[in-house]
C-alpha cells in the first residue's frame, strides 16, 4: 500500500537526532522524500557536524527511502532558500515543512544573557520563520502545502528556568495561527504539535523538584516515535481540514489543546476605577484564573 505521504516531499529541520530523525524516518517509510535539514550544532547551539544528517540520510537509503541532507544553518535567511532549493533540485518540489530545530540555554530569568535570549529565538523561532517563508512562496504557487512547528507545553503551560525557550515556542504558536488564517485561501495548512519525549532536550532539564523528577522519570518511556505519527498525519492530505491547531502526543494519548479566548467578562458603563476594578476581579474573576504551574504538576499522571 503507498503510503499518507506518497509522493509528497518534506523537510525536516533539525532532524539529525531525536524527535526530527524519528520524524525524517516516518516521513520516509510514508512514502516521502526527505530533505534531512540539521546543522548538527550541540546542546547550546554551538558547533556542527555534518555526521547526524548523513546517518538518517543512509538510514532511510537502507530502508529503500529517498533523502538528502543540508547542514546549512537556519539561522541565516538566505540559508533557508538554499534547503528549500536543495529540494527542488533533487526532487521537483517540496509539501512539507517540518519546523523542529532548537536549542537550549536553561537559566532562571533574572540570570539570562542577552545571549541566551537572542540565540534560542534565532533557532527556534526566525529560523522557523525564514524556512515558512521560503516554503510559502513554493506552496502558494502550486496551491498546496503543510507545516508543522514544534511548540511546547514549557510555552502553552510553562516551565521554570526556560523563559526564552517558552517565549520562543509560544511565538511558534502565533507563526503557525497566522499562517493558517493567510495562506488558507491557497490551500495551505499550517499547524503546532508539542512533544513529549526522551531526548537531550529532556534530559538536560534540572530535576531540582520532586514534580520534576517525576516528569522526567516519565520522560524516560515517551520514546520520539511517539510523537512522528501525529507529525505524519498533520502533513497529509488526510488532514486537510485541519490548520491553526495546536496538538500534543505524550506517550499514545494524543491531546488537542486549547486557544486563549475569553473565560469572563467585567463590565462596568460608568467605567472602572482601580478600586472598583480591583472589587470586581475578585468578586468575579478570581474562580477562572489560570493556576501558576508547571508543565510537571499539570501533567501529573503516568501516561499509557
Amino acid at each position: 500500500m503507498a503510503g499518507i505521504v506518497a509522493g509528497k516531499v518534506a523537510i525536516v529541520t533539525g532532524a539529525g537526532r531525536g524527535i526530527g530523525r524519528a520524524i525524517a524516518h516516518l516521513m520516509a517509510k510514508e512514502g516521502a522524500r526527505v530533505v534531512v535539514a540539521d546543522v548538527g550544532a550541540s546542546l547550546d547551539g554551538s558547533g556542527s557536524d555534518a555526521g547526524p544528517a548523513q546517518a538518517v540520510v543512509n538510514e532511510i537509503k537502507a530502508a529503500g527511502g529517498e533523502a538528502i541532507t543540508s547542514t546549512l544553518s537556519i539561522t541565516e535567511p538566505a540559508n533557508a532558500d538554499r534547503i528549500v532549493g536543495a529540494a527542488l533540485d533533487a526532487f521537483g518540489r517540496v509539501d512539507i515543512l517540518v519546523n523542529n530545530a532548537g536549542i537550549l540555554r536553561d537559566r532562571f530569568f533574572h540570570k539570562m544573557s542577552v545571549a541566551d535570549w537572542t540565540d534560542v529565538l534565532a533557532v527556534h523561532l526566525n529560523g522557523s520563520f525564514y524556512m515558512s517563508l521560503a516554503c510559502a512562496r513554493r506552496f502558494r504557487e502550486q496551491g498546496s502545502g503543510a507545516f508543522v512547528h514544534m511548540t511546547s507545553t514549557s510555552g502553552l503551560i510553562g516551565n521554570q528556568g526556560q523563559a526564552n525557550y517558552a517565549a520562543a515556542k509560544m511565538g511558534l504558536v502565533g507563526l503557525s495561527r497566522g499562517i493558517a488564517l493567510d495562506m488558507a485561501r491557497f490551500g495551505v495548512r499550517s499547524n503546532c504539535v508539542a512533544p513529549f519525549a526522551w531526548s537531550r532536550m529532556i534530559e538536560a532539564i534540572p530535576a531540582d523538584s520532586e514534580h520534576m523528577k517525576g516528569e522526567v522519570e516519565r520522560a524516560r518511556a515517551l520514546k520520539p516515535g511517539h510523537v512522528a505519527p501525529l507529525v505524519v498525519y498533520l502533513a497529509s492530505d488526510q488532514a486537510k481540514e485541519i490548520t491553526g491547531q495546536i496538538f500534543s502526543a505524550r506517550g499514545n494519548e494524543v491531546y488537542l489543546f486549547s486557544q486563549p479566548r475569553p473565560v469572563r467578562t467585567l463590565k462596568e458603563p460608568n467605567g472602572w476605577t482601580p478600586q472598583t476594578l480591583a472589587e470586581a476581579v475578585r468578586r468575579e474573576a478570581v474562580d477562572a484564573l489560570t493556576p501558576l504551574e508547571g508543565t510537571a504538576e499539570y501533567f501529573d499522571w503516568d501516561p499509557v
